[in-house]
């Protein structure tokens, strides 16, 4: 026989553990020192760089073939 289940009960359960999911990548996210988000900030925009810089243009001609 099927075990009896409260529904608010397990909505509610599941409401916590979400918000604790959450709450733990709030930390992750935000608890962090100035020079680790320095660090990040550097990082994104090597990264955004990088991409920019491989970008074709739609008027720029293609690259020739060897």
């Amino acid at each position: 026989m099927a075990e009896i289940l409260n529904l608010n009960r397990a909505r509610k359960a599941q409401a916590r553990a979400e918000a604790e999911a959450q709450a733990a990548a709030n930390r992750a996210k935000h608890g962090r020192s100035g020079q680790a988000k320095a660090n990040d900030r550097r990082e994104g925009e090597r990264r955004r760089a990088l991409l920019d810089g491989a970008r074709i243009e739609a008027d720029d001609p293609p690259p020739a073939k060897a």
